[in-house]
């Protein structure tokens, strides 16, 4: 039998190379190598499979432009195979809609077309193969998770995603995606140096005219399908919009397709017949100051009745706090803008009362238009009749840019979960609703008179999980086949049952207070499920359910409403005439070309000239929004044995962390009252303060500063000026952005 000797490794004589290694010796190393690589790619080029392969090279060479083509249907075609999670159904369109297949596969090849703007022609054809495939991918994979396809404006909040990819991947995904991009990204490096270069005379003025005739033909091209009918750049629902259009296209459009364009027939005449000379710009109200009711919203997560799909049965009714508010106060359907996601543009509906049918495919007002602008909304319309407004969301101040939104909207405080201590979350690891009950009232008490309180809740969040994560469910599905598919089932509903039961207690809460109200709960979308709408009683995939609770006796007035006509609605019946948009929803609903004049007042107020405000102009001009609506506050300074400090004082939260010198330090959160410090030393004449921190180290709110002495603490600063400095920090720090 043959013996396999393993060499000892020379550690020894390795180190003593490293040592004596000399500049030189690298220098010849690295043109040694240089040589070897240049000598291995000659007698590549000079081998006889090379030699056979020059004729097909140069004819490749020749017909570029037509292989091109063929290679952009190739990678069309698999985009629409990973997008529609089917080959079948990849195929299914190819042939029923060939027109459309060949328009976007001739957008990729367009796109080719910078290849002859280079000599690395293969490496470049590989990059943009990856691309568009990578493109393709992203699309796939969220469809798996929401019914709302991938596109430009989830680019926009990517930081945002980034910050919850632990909601949407579990571990084992994330060390495939990590491994599959490093694998990819290591291939295409590779292709760099193995793709070789073209040899032939470079007219690279005449390629750049090639990109431009291309791209100009392309767009010629669309217009020219848009008039066909072939395809459209009006998406009503933009997931059935990429099944009929095609991926590239639908995503190129969100792209380019963004805010209101300007509507035919626009002018000053129009805008003051629409705007009656001016008169829905007015603040009123019928109703005496002591008449008026505090106006909260309540917009919940993914939520709809579950027993609106036809084939689910379960162990009992999953809302019956809501059902008993359905027979009893108006209620209906409430037709949101978007399927399965899109929470922030329901939310910019319902504040704004403008329609998102105007705005690009995909867009997100709020990381478009009302990141950077002010404009009206409920928060401003209600301010201007005494009332303060206030909005709260148990999820992180910075997702959908909802801290720098809110502020241009007008809204007095913001609450995010940065200043709640959440103590339960959802096996997802989305916070429980019930966090919000003892914050809505902390909010409500900033002010003496009476209050608009918005609410986003966040429990009913998907994805909804295929293995049972709900050992015990209060209520149990049955109706679904599919063991997988009844789980998800099950935990949706049972998150419904939850937020039934934030509903209740947030009643009970409101009623202690004994103060006239009107509530309004509502869903912003129906559920990830891969529902369609004969799966539905009201057979409509963008219905949820809404319902106007109040103390004041209101008549019971049930009728379905879409998303931007809520807020007048709700307005109306409390005879409060106030904000542009709403005062045009009261006057003009029910009216010819009310849709159409909706679309010029839109564009006026955002957009156009502001006809409608006259010399006035925007009563909306700044923003003067103060997150959360208590200090943070350090009482006390412990050092323990071990060398280390205790921070005491109130009202901290996870999200709280202490700043030595402006320095933040790493803390272990304990309770609302302590956070430890295991690193950090504090040293006389040291300034300390805690701050609550959001993604991207946002600050939103400090406490006073201490000058630490001795183990004593001394403010150094008003607490009003502190408060004031902080806000107008985050300010200037998000409008730089």
């Amino acid at each position: 039998m043959k013996r396999i000797h393993i060499k000892k490794p020379d550690i020894k004589g390795f180190f003593s190379k490293i040592r004596n290694l000399k500049k030189e010796d690298i220098k010849r190393h690295w043109k040694e190598r240089k040589e070897r690589r240049q000598k291995i790619l000659e007698e590549r080029r000079n081998s006889r499979f090379a030699k056979k392969m020059q004729p097909v090279y140069r004819m490749m060479d020749r017909f570029s432009l037509p292989l091109h083509y063929v290679l952009a249907c190739i990678l069309n075609f698999f985009i629409e195979v990973i997008s529609r999670h089917s080959f079948f159904e990849a195929w299914e369109y190819l042939t029923g809609s060939p027109k459309v297949f060949l328009f976007n596969a001739f957008l990729i090849f367009a796109t080719f077309s910078i290849v002859y703007l280079v000599r690395r022609r293969l490496f470049a054809r590989i990059l943009l193969s990856v691309f568009w495939l990578f493109l393709g991918t992203c699309n796939g994979y969220l469809l798996l998770k929401r019914v709302t396809p991938f596109n430009a404006q989830d680019l926009k909040v990517l930081s945002d995603a980034l910050s919850l990819t632990g909601n949407y991947f579990n571990t084992f995904e994330l060390i495939l995606l990590i491994v599959g991009i490093a694998a990819v990204v290591l291939w295409v490096i590779s292709m760099w140096r193995r793709g070789g270069q073209y040899t032939g005379k470079m007219h690279r003025f005449i390629a750049l005219l090639g990109v431009v005739f291309w791209i100009g033909a392309y767009v010629l091209l669309t217009n020219f399908a848009i008039d066909k009918r072939v395809v459209s750049n009006y998406f009503g629902n933009i997931a059935f919009a990429y099944e009929d259009y095609g991926f590239p296209y639908c995503f190129t459009a969100s792209i380019f397709n963004t805010g209101i364009s300007k509507p035919s027939g626009y002018s000053e005449e129009t805008m003051m017949e629409i705007s009656n000379d001016r008169e829905i710009t007015k603040n009123e109200t019928d109703r005496s100051q002591e008449q008026l009711p505090n106006i909260m919203f309540v917009q919940l997560e993914s939520f709809f009745d579950p027993t609106e799909v036809e084939w689910l049965q379960f162990s009992e009714d999953p809302i019956p706090n809501l059902r008993k508010l359905f027979d009893e106060y108006s209620s209906g359907y409430f037709k949101a803008p978007s399927v399965g996601a899109g929470t922030a543009n329901t939310e910019f509906e319902v504040l704004t009362g403008m329609s998102m049918r105007f705005f690009g495919p995909g867009e997100y007002p709020y990381k478009t238009y009302a990141k950077t602008k002010t404009l009206e909304s409920a928060a401003t319309a209600l301010t201007s009749l005494g009332y303060g407004a206030e909005a709260l969301h148990n999820n992180g101040g910075n997702f959908y840019s909802r801290a720098q939104v809110f502020n241009h909207m007008g809204f007095d405080h913001f609450t995010s979960k940065e200043f709640m201590n959440i103590l339960q979350t959802t096996p997802n690891g989305w916070a429980t609703d019930d966090i919000l009950v003892p914050n809505i009232m902390e909010s409500m008490d900033t002010t003496e008179g009476q209050d608009f309180v918005f609410t986003i809740s966040v429990q009913g969040h998907g994805e909804y999980p295929t293995e049972k994560k709900i050992e015990n469910p209060e209520i149990v599905v049955s109706g679904v086949e599919d063991e997988g598919e009844r789980n998800a089932w099950e935990y949706y509903v049972n998150m419904v049952h939850e937020m039934d039961k934030f509903a209740g207690e947030l009643i009970e809460a409101v009623e202690e207070r004994d103060e006239p109200t009107v509530l309004v709960f509502y869903g912003d979308h129906l559920p990830t499920m891969g529902l369609e709408a004969k799966d539905l009683k009201s057979k409509y995939l963008y219905n949820t359910n809404y319902v106007i609770w109040d103390n004041i006796g209101l008549e019971k007035k049930d009728m379905n409403l879409a998303a931007y006509q809520i807020m007048a609605e709700v307005f109306e019946r409390l005879d409060i005439h106030s904000g542009t948009v709403f005062n045009y929803h009261q006057e003009r609903r029910q009216t010819k070309n009310y849709l159409a004049d909706l679309e010029l007042l839109q564009y006026d107020l955002l957009y156009g000239e502001q006809y409608v405000y006259g010399d006035e102009g925007c009563p909306v001009t700044e923003g003067h929004m103060v997150m959360g609506v208590k200090d943070a506050a350090i009482t006390e300074v412990v050092e323990q044995l071990d060398g280390t400090y205790s921070i005491y004082g109130e009202n901290f939260t996870k999200q709280s962390k202490v700043y030595i010198n402006d320095e933040k330090q790493s803390g272990t959160f304990l309770n609302n009252t302590r956070i430890d410090l295991k690193d950090s030393k504090l040293e006389n004449g040291d300034i300390i303060k805690v701050a609550q921190v959001g993604s991207s180290n946002t600050i939103f709110r400090e406490s006073v500063e201490y000058e630490y002495n001795d183990g004593i603490l001394t403010e150094v600063a008003k607490e009003a000026d502190a408060v004031e400095t902080g806000r107008n920090a985050f300010i200037d720090k998000e409008t730089k952005k």
